[in-house]
């Protein structure tokens, strides 16, 4: 034991020291031999033996960790006089973090829409047919409630495919004149290089006695320009929402001389201002909604809405302030 504790103290560098805890305490060494030998001796001599045994072991392993720390400070401390560490240097310190482009994306939609008049409405994510589907005009037969689509839960419930539900649900509680925006995260059954089965959308509503497509076209138009900071060029295509009536999908033509498409709008159908609660003979009103992924894809050049959730750090450091 005291040779052991001697040959440990005089060890002069790590693998010295690694090369005596192995022929010590590892698998064929000296210590562990002797704890397989305890088998041997007779019943009554083995709880001393062992006991015995054990404190040796537990005294060398001390012993071994104790050099260790001190021959780590020895070779710490010959770096630093060697000058190989400077030690005057500043730390390296932590990186600011970066808001991520989505969450950027839709902070910018809501500041430019509050600009303009709206406030914003929030609505749950666990829906019923009645506001996700049957008060938006869609019947029981139509596509979008198949499963394909929609994902539905055990009780009937479902997860909402849009956060057009907040729309009837402000009508409903607050009637008319109305001028909101909802925004957060819907789910639909669709995953490849531009869609994931859960995305975030912004959808707008103005209802009033008067509302024309003209207030539409006249609010997307600036509201385009003010997004991507310069002036652009729109069109807007007839199309079909249930919802809407007329509908449209709105196109911005891009810098290499193509359109692209970036929302769909319209004028709120008189069914759905019925299922609000409100009179279509009375009051008009227009709605739209984008998808926030594509209007982040758009703004920062973002091929592949996967790299949106990545967590690649060196592809959200690009954000940082």
């Amino acid at each position: 034991m005291r040779k052991a504790l001697a040959a440990i103290q005089s060890a002069a560098a790590p693998d010295e020291l690694e090369a005596l805890r192995v022929r010590l305490l590892g698998r064929k060494g000296e210590v562990t031999a002797q704890l397989k030998a305890l088998g041997s001796l007779p019943a009554a001599e083995r709880p001393a033996a062992g006991k015995a045994v054990n404190r040796i072991k537990k005294e060398l392993s001390a012993a071994i960790a104790e050099r260790r720390r001190a021959l780590n400070e020895c070779l710490l401390d010959a770096d630093l006089s060697a000058g190989g560490i400077d030690a005057s240097l500043p730390g390296r310190g932590v990186l600011p973090g970066s808001e991520h482009p989505i969450s950027r994306t839709l902070r910018r939609v809501r500041t430019i829409l509050a600009g303009a008049g709206f406030s914003a409405r929030s609505g749950p994510e666990i829906e019923d047919e009645f506001h996700n589907f049957t008060a938006l005009n869609m019947p029981g037969n139509h596509p979008a409630r198949d499963m394909h689509d929609t994902f539905y839960l055990p009780s009937g419930m479902l997860l909402r495919t849009h956060t057009s539900p907040v729309q009837i649900r402000s009508m409903l509680a607050e009637g008319a004149p109305l001028k909101i925006i909802s925004s957060g995260r819907v789910f639909r059954r669709d995953s490849d290089q531009t869609h994931t089965p859960v995305f975030h959308q912004v959808e707008g509503l103005a209802v009033d006695e008067g509302v024309s497509l003209a207030n539409l076209k006249s609010l997307l138009h600036e509201f385009a320009e003010r997004f991507f900071e310069r002036k652009v060029q729109v069109r807007f295509r007839a199309s079909y929402f249930p919802f809407t009536e007329p509908s449209a999908e709105m196109d911005v033509r891009w810098e290499d001389g193509g359109w692209l498409e970036i929302l769909g709008c319209g004028m709120v159908h008189p069914q759905v201002l019925r299922s609000g609660g409100l009179d279509p003979e009375r009051y008009t009103g227009y709605a739209f909604g984008m998808g926030v992924e594509r209007m982040a894809m758009l703004r920062y050049g973002v091929r592949d809405i996967r790299r949106l959730f990545g967590n690649d750090v060196r592809f959200l450091g690009q954000f940082a302030p």
